[in-house]
């Protein structure tokens, strides 16, 4: 039995561990999946967080304060506490802007992390396909869906180009803009991969802008860059299923027709790149 299940509540976790601390914004930015909660004391703040994918493993959440403890303070915000089902970090002050940062700045930002060690466990994308079609509602399985899963598990995931720490969530709400610079926040799928898969997984407008951003990269990390265009362009069909599959079993967790409307507008694309 998951140990998570039996974890405290977050007012105990207050009362325990931070009662000194107010509770000032009960739903911080988290992420779609997320539950946190922001408090203070004094003028110190904190963002208290709790583990709430129940279909992940325990160890995929302690992986997360594994990845803040051993990523620069210049990265990501700095871990505070943690037991079985929370963390506390620092909060970032800062904005969340809609757009993400300029392209050389965001590429500066990437190969930074990517320049870091690595974290010692890997990005692995078919065991996620292959969950996302087994969660997603039955009526949503596609033909289409299981003959290009089929397609991928037959071809198997591009060999890295460089293998390094990946956020593999990078998109305008998870960067704050803090006075002393631009942080990554929301981890969970962070691990170690190629670094063309985190380019291909950036949540770009359009194809120009990614090309510009994978150019901007290139020159960054004194990469060839047609060498890893082409790369990019094989993990491409793997983001698409992996995103495609996550509006759907999100909408089966939460019966948001707005999840619909994204993961019809991934398969769009997917059958006219294919």
């Amino acid at each position: 039995m998951p140990l998570r299940n039996n974890s405290l509540t977050r007012d105990e976790v207050l009362t325990r561990y931070f009662p000194q601390y107010r509770l000032i914004a009960p739903q911080a930015h988290s992420g779609l999946g997320g539950a946190s909660c922001i408090i203070e004391h004094g003028e110190h703040r904190l963002v208290l967080r709790q583990h709430h994918d129940l279909s992940a493993p325990a160890s995929h959440f302690r992986r997360q304060f594994r990845t803040l403890r051993r990523l620069p303070a210049d990265l990501v915000p700095k871990p505070c506490f943690f037991m079985q089902g929370w963390m506390a970090v620092e909060y970032l002050a800062g904005e969340i802007k809609s757009a993400l940062p300029h392209t050389p700045t965001l590429a500066a930002m990437l190969y930074h992390l990517h320049r870091q060690p690595c974290l010692g466990w890997r990005v692995s994308l078919l065991p996620l396909l292959e969950r996302y079609w087994q969660q997603a509602s039955p009526e949503r399985r596609t033909p289409f869906w299981l003959a290009q899963l089929k397609r991928l598990r037959k071809r198997g995931e591009p060999q890295p180009l460089r293998l390094s720490p990946l956020h593999m969530d990078v998109h305008a709400g998870n960067i704050v803009h803090t006075p002393a610079g631009a942080r990554l926040i929301d981890w969970e799928y962070a691990g170690d991969g190629d670094v063309a898969l985190e380019l291909a997984a950036v949540w770009m407008p359009d194809d120009a802008s990614r090309e510009q951003l994978v150019m901007a990269y290139a020159r960054e990390a004194q990469m060839d860059a047609l060498m890893l265009m082409r790369q990019v362009r094989r993990w491409q069909p793997w983001v698409f299923m992996l995103m495609a599959g996550w509006f759907e079993m999100r909408f089966q967790q939460s019966n948001d027709k707005h999840f619909i409307t994204l993961a019809d507008d991934v398969w769009r694309q997917l059958q006219t790149k294919g």
